[in-house]
């Protein structure tokens, strides 16, 4: 699997010096909070750093934080909620893969592959509610016709077709917002 690029805009020194501060203040004090919630100090380390990658690659930095616990509790908790999903995601795959019979087995390469995408895809469509998203993967991944997602879902057609537009265009948007970052 490729590692995740994070592209870091550039900051103003102040910023820097801010990220800094609190880096030196709080991460052995995060490092621990992550433990405790893991188990795993590799992972707390993971995440600890990944917390602060967020925090640098924000621009709220430049102004005084009030509570600097509180703020990277908050930021920490939206990347250990995106690390639980992340390990759920990969579980159910490799349970899947159980399922697959012996002459469909996938190589290792395909293996990785497929996850990646199923991660990519996890991303695009985070925010989206769960019937907008069920609709989505039901009609582009299971090749289910708007008819039968209706019916599977318990609602109407109009409204299988505006859930799919909608998880459409948050994935097309999704994927510009990226571009424009690069």
């Amino acid at each position: 699997m490729h590692p995740k690029r994070v592209r870091v805009p550039t900051s103003s020194p102040a910023h820097l010096d801010s990220v800094s501060t609190l880096y030196c203040d709080h991460q052995p004090w995060l490092r621990g909070w992550l433990r405790k919630k893991l188990g795993c100090a590799e992972k707390a380390a993971d995440l600890a750093q990944d917390t602060f990658v967020r925090v640098l690659a924000g621009q709220a930095g430049d102004e005084r934080i009030v509570e600097p616990r509180a703020f990277l509790t908050t930021i920490a908790q939206r990347v250990l909620s995106n690390h639980w999903r992340r390990e759920k995601l990969e579980q159910a795959y490799l349970d899947a893969l159980m399922l697959v019979p012996e002459q469909w087995e996938l190589s290792l390469e395909a293996r990785a592959i497929l996850l990646e995408t199923l991660l990519e895809l996890d991303r695009l469509l985070d925010g989206l509610a769960g019937p907008v998203r069920r609709a989505f993967l039901l009609t582009q991944l299971d090749g289910l016709t708007h008819a039968q997602v209706a019916v599977e879902l318990g609602i109407s057609v109009p409204t299988v077709k505006r859930y799919v537009v909608k998880a459409l265009q948050q994935c097309y948007f999704a994927d510009l917002r990226l571009a424009d970052r690069a």
